[in-house]
């Protein structure tokens, strides 16, 4: 059985808090993921954000592609799920 993949784009906003992470987008490729996570910090304003790849099938792994802007340094497995 192959791995099922997911690319996701997620952006960070910054709070009284700190740093919290958005609602995750899934995207087609690991281009458009990157191209949201972009247009998250540039075109939305959001502190920061990230693309990444998650693999779920038979052991969850995940590769970040890309960060933009103000994000934490807490690995990307912390990383709320869709």
């Amino acid at each position: 059985m192959s791995d099922i993949i997911h690319f996701v784009a997620m952006p960070f906003d910054l709070t009284d808090k700190g740093l919290v992470a958005g609602e995750p987008c899934k995207c087609a490729s690991p281009g458009a993921a990157i191209e949201r996570a972009k247009g998250y910090w540039k075109t939305l304003g959001h502190a920061g954000a990230v693309a990444f790849v998650r693999y779920d099938y038979p052991a969850t792994r995940t590769t970040l592609l890309r960060r933009f802007g103000n994000v934490p340094d807490l690995p990307i497995e912390c990383a709320p799920e869709d």
